[in-house]
């Protein structure tokens, strides 16, 4: 079902979702334009990444409630090979290794199903030897299974590289630098510096670590405190967080609980 009365790329409304014994999120909205990025915050636990793995389809949530509409069309009952299709890209927290695949083999099979990006086996060489260029990984590594034996930061390589060659009209990352040294979140702060101004797609970074965001014109941050979205502001929220932490929010959220709201 189509929804052209709505500019946004994105539209979560009133989203409420969680796992078969436990409620996560409780009516969360959001709204994503393209070109524009997105921070979500929240302490860890407030299920920034159970909405991140909602909006990409994971079977794991249930929506109990709500609407999801991306680029004109309601995707809320949508598989997620459909979304992925369509042009939604989710980075994991902890991308999973899958033993007998090659990276360059999943890489050239994923590029093909999308009509787009389709390109003959010389530019498709071509174009993953510049990302990998671009990211300073080793093209050694396409050899390799997909994540088997790479370190926490080669993973997040590997990420970088997916999002660069597949060129997703909503990107949502989800802890990309979590756990990387300075030298691997440098280069992944360049695969999503690369991403901003080499796409119009739209970034949803969550995160709690203030410094992947000092490189990037945010256009909007979101707070998230035990399933809900308390607050939205300007990128100056990031440096109010980044010296007050999630306090407010959080006594916000148990006064209205108390409240009945």
């Amino acid at each position: 079902m189509s929804d052209t009365t709505h500019g946004a790329l994105l539209s979560v409304r009133n989203i409420s979702a969680g796992t078969e014994d436990k409620q996560i999120l409780h009516h969360a909205n959001l709204e994503v334009t393209s070109g524009e990025t997105h921070v979500l915050m929240g302490p860890n636990g407030a299920g920034k990444s159970t909405l991140g793995h909602v909006i990409m389809g994971d079977p794991t949530y249930k929506i109990t409630d709500g609407q999801i509409i991306f680029d004109g069309i309601d995707i809320t009952e949508q598989a997620v090979n459909k979304r992925s299709l369509a042009g939604i890209f989710l980075s994991y927290q902890a991308p999973v290794e899958v033993p007998g695949v090659p990276l360059y083999s999943f890489l050239r099979t994923i590029t093909q199903m999308r009509p787009e990006l389709k390109m003959n086996a010389r530019k498709f060489r071509q174009r993953v030897g510049e990302i990998c260029d671009q990211l300073s990984m080793d093209q050694s590594f396409l050899t390799r299974e997909l994540n088997v034996g790479f370190s926490g930061g080669e993973k997040k390589k590997i990420e970088m590289l997916q999002l660069l060659l597949l060129r997703p009209k909503l990107a949502i990352l989800d802890e990309t630098d979590s756990g990387l040294d300075v030298d691997a979140l440098s280069v992944v702060s360049r695969g999503i510096e690369a991403y901003r101004e080499d796409c119009d797609g739209a970034l949803l970074m969550i995160t709690h670590n203030t410094r992947i965001l000092e490189r990037l014109d945010v256009n909007h941050t979101h707070v998230m405190v035990k399933g809900r979205l308390v607050a939205d502001g300007p990128a100056s929220l990031i440096d109010d967080i980044d010296r007050n932490g999630f306090e407010r929010f959080e006594n916000a959220v148990a006064t209205a609980a108390e409240d009945g709201e």
